[in-house]
């Protein structure tokens, strides 16, 4: 059965990076999307970025994008999120989602992935 694990986050300060990583464990096999989730307190999990195996296509949040970068090794089955210009705004749990299905919902949608980790919390202070 496969499983993710995440390494990485912690609280660092507005304008700081952290980079955040995750593993596929259980398989020989990469993912077709890997991608990072955010949960705030109380709220939904909000795509933040999405990688396909392909290596060519990454997708971002509005938000995010021109901080954040997404990176995938098929190989080590990984996918890293570095995050660069942290704000308040970026705090919440971050998880780590995966889906080998070649169709389905849409890439930003959480229903879109089947196998998730245990999230990894980040807190930016300002």
């Amino acid at each position: 059965q496969v499983s993710l694990m995440e390494i990485g986050g912690g609280s660092v300060q507005a304008g700081e990076s952290l980079r955040v990583s995750c593993v596929a464990l259980g398989t020989t096999v990469a993912p077709y999307i890997m991608a990072w989730f955010r949960q705030e307190s109380g709220g939904d999990r909000k795509v933040v970025a999405a990688a396909y195996s392909n290596g060519r296509n990454q997708y971002y949040a509005d938000s995010v994008k021109g901080r954040f970068t997404i990176s995938r090794d098929n190989a080590k089955r990984t996918v890293d999120l570095q995050m660069n210009k942290l704000k308040s705004e970026d705090t919440g749990k971050y998880y780590c989602a995966a889906s080998y299905d070649m169709s389905g919902p849409p890439w930003s949608t959480a229903s879109r992935y089947k196998i998730w980790g245990q999230g990894t919390q980040v807190t930016i202070s300002s």
